[in-house]
């Protein structure tokens, strides 16, 4: 439906997004399963960040940067410790990784503009 695989060969490379696929029917069904919670969390995330951006509380907003850049951050540290250990996915975990802290670091700038306006 939305060109998992073809996404997959072009992020990752044909012999990886073959072994990423799954070898076996119930590999696939657990991936296929992984990847549509995957896709729901995105979608509630992108509902919370709308939701947030016609809030008029600047604490709230404050809480809810602080919470991302922990997300963010977090997700970095789970990559650096846990996917770099996957013979599978070597290559990408650096890059992953520079993503993740550059995102929190979007969040961190959010956070000093949001001060120095209180500030000022």
């Amino acid at each position: 439906m939305f060109y998992l695989k073809e996404i997959s060969v072009f992020g990752h490379g044909v012999e990886t997004a073959r072994k990423l696929s799954g070898s076996t029917p119930h590999d696939q069904l657990l991936i296929q399963t992984s990847n549509s919670f995957a896709g729901m969390l995105l979608f509630v995330i992108g509902f919370f960040l709308f939701m947030v951006a016609f809030a008029n509380e600047k604490e709230f907003q404050s809480f809810f940067a602080k919470g991302c850049v922990l997300l963010h951050v977090s997700m970095a540290l789970w990559r650096v410790y846990f996917e770099r250990r996957l013979e599978v996915l070597a290559w990408d975990w650096p890059k992953q990784v520079i993503g993740d802290l550059v995102l929190a670091l979007s969040w961190v700038f959010f956070l000093v503009y949001s001060w120095r306006e209180k500030y000022d």
